[in-house]
């Protein structure tokens, strides 16, 4: 039987069920932010995440957290899928002494050595971190075998002669010991920055940097978010002053071709989070800041050479003082977005998590 048109919209709206938004952490007097820059990582419907937890303060505008202390480096975990989340504090993250981490004091942490190499990057309970000091500072990584319990490092990360790095966690794994670290460098005059696509083929002793993307910008070109679509094939999407661009490698990060804007206006700036759906599709999530502030996305069916129209996650974020998300998918095919959000300029920043159907 054919159903009328009216019926047929009638299933496909009770079958678009609308994003659900779950709290990961939030805290009297806390301020939680930035997933973006420690990463995130799945196995199924076990998840992890990893964000900054300091003392909240507020400021009008800007970052409402105090700088005079420095903040804890948490992890949230779920499993089952971004429904529930707990929270833990491995001891090996924390911040190291005599740094200053985005004008933050440092903390009790071990301070960064070289790393003497043979990393598996193909364990399949591997997961990787990459951190920064400041904007551009010295920066380091750390690296866990057991899906988060616990993590050796920090072990340096070269900057190849820039000045500085301000690497966050963007990275492809492409063989045992072969791993592509998308990070970010100094610009000639020794301000942020400029994004480079750097690799170790050692398990981490040595970095090669293999390419700068794009030409030098007047203002910045930060926090990649990038994807390996063929054995030759890298797509990369990057945080602009108000826009996300993308560029595409077809000889595996050596060289670079512009490919747009492909999130052409989302106010102040926000980073990136790119996900490639087991439908095949890719997906892009990122902070809204601009009225009416939240959490957005897009969807491309061609590999990033074009790309839909906004999906709308949330719209009720209190100012721009959020998002830098991080996204899986879970098996049954939802995408778990999380990222750091308020809902008043005047309250508590905090870390959800958005379970959406793309």
């Amino acid at each position: 039987m054919r159903l009328p048109l009216l019926a047929l919209l009638t299933l496909a709206a009770l079958s678009a069920q609308p994003p659900a938004h779950k709290v990961v952490y939030e805290k009297e007097g806390r301020f939680a932010g930035w997933p973006a820059n420690h990463g995130m990582w799945s196995w199924g419907n076990e998840m992890v995440v990893g964000f900054d937890a300091g003392v909240w303060e507020f400021h009008e505008k800007g970052h409402a957290i105090n700088r005079n202390f420095p903040p804890q480096q948490l992890l949230a975990r779920s499993l089952d899928g971004g429904e529930t989340w707990k929270i833990e504090e491995p001891p090996s993250l924390e911040l190291p002494p005599n740094i200053k981490y985005q004008s933050f004091p440092g903390g009790k942490g071990p301070e960064p050595k070289d790393c003497p190499g043979g990393i598996d990057f193909t364990n399949p309970n591997f997961a990787f971190t990459a951190r920064m000091t400041g904007n551009p500072g010295p920066s380091r990584y750390y690296y866990s075998n057991d899906r988060g319990k616990s993590w050796s490092g920090p072990c340096k990360l070269p900057d190849f002669g820039h000045g500085g790095t301000a690497a966050r966690t963007d990275y492809i794994v492409n063989g045992k010991h072969d791993l592509l670290l998308f990070t970010t460098l100094a610009k000639s005059n020794g301000k942020e920055g400029r994004v480079a696509a750097t690799r170790t083929r050692d398990g981490g002793k040595t970095w090669t940097l293999e390419s700068l993307i794009g030409p030098e910008p007047d203002d910045y070109a930060i926090m990649p978010a990038s994807l390996r679509l063929g054995a030759k094939e890298i797509y990369t999407a990057i945080r602009r002053k108000g826009f996300i661009e993308a560029y595409r490698s077809q000889d595996d990060a050596k060289t670079w071709q512009y490919e747009g804007k492909i999130a052409p206006e989302i106010g102040a700036g926000n980073p990136p989070s790119l996900l490639k759906l087991k439908d095949g599709r890719l997906a892009l999530i990122y902070g809204y800041r601009r009225p009416p502030f939240g959490m957005r996305a897009r969807t491309s069916k061609d590999n990033g050479h074009t790309w839909s129209e906004e999906v709308i996650l949330r719209t009720d974020g209190g100012n721009t003082d959020l998002g830098y998300p991080r996204s899986v998918q879970r098996p049954d095919g939802k995408v778990v977005s999380v990222y750091y959000y308020n809902l008043d300029n005047a309250k508590v920043r905090f870390i959800a998590a958005t379970i959406w159907q793309p």
